[in-house]
């Protein structure tokens, strides 16, 4: 890759918020992918530049895409738009949805310790003559005491400290789900 003018990159950098440099279109898409624009994976290197480069920025963003002058095609850029709103779109959805149902899971363990507690504190309540079937309350409290502790605090723990990954990865495809996407030759 040649820099003709470095000025004029300079001054593209300069005004937008997300800029990467692409030698072709292939840049964007994985290398094992064969498939048109339109229906290719995109590379993880794409990926994990956009992340790096989004990591501190808000919503809103534009993320421009300089080319070389004499690769641009405008019927494969409006392709590759499509298919980058697509693809951010669908994971925004997917990583959305992991996230509420780690969140349900966790309310569940949470209702769940609540009730093993109930039923520890009702078996605690028998009377005090002893008895085999005492014997049998007795053993049962003890074993649901720590599993009512155990699944509370394992579900405000899920509550409180989601898996950040996850939760990065869902900020990541909400911004770039409402990304404008240009491109410009350089």
């Amino acid at each position: 890759m040649t820099y003709e003018t470095p000025t004029r990159i300079k001054n593209l950098l300069d005004k937008t918020e997300v800029s990467l440099i692409l030698d072709t279109y292939d840049d964007i898409f994985s290398d094992f992918d064969p498939r048109p624009f339109n229906e290719r994976s995109l590379s993880e290197d794409f990926l994990s530049e956009a992340k790096r480069a989004t990591r501190d920025k808000g919503t809103g963003l534009e993320l421009r895409f300089m080319i070389p002058r004499n690769c641009r095609n405008k019927s494969n850029e409006d392709l590759i738009k499509q298919r980058l709103k697509e693809h951010f779109k669908r994971h925004y959805k997917l990583f959305k949805g992991e996230l509420q149902k780690y969140r349900k899971n966790a309310i569940l363990l949470i209702i769940v310790g609540i009730v093993i507690g109930l039923v520890d504190a009702f078996t605690l309540s028998t009377p005090t003559t002893f008895n085999l079937s005492e014997l049998f309350t007795d053993v049962l409290g003890i074993l649901l005491t720590p599993a009512s502790w155990f699944s509370i605090w394992t579900g405000l723990e899920h509550i409180i400290y989601q898996p950040q990954d996850k939760v990065a990865d869902a900020n990541f495809y909400k911004k770039m789900a409402d990304v404008s996407i240009t491109f410009s030759e350089y």
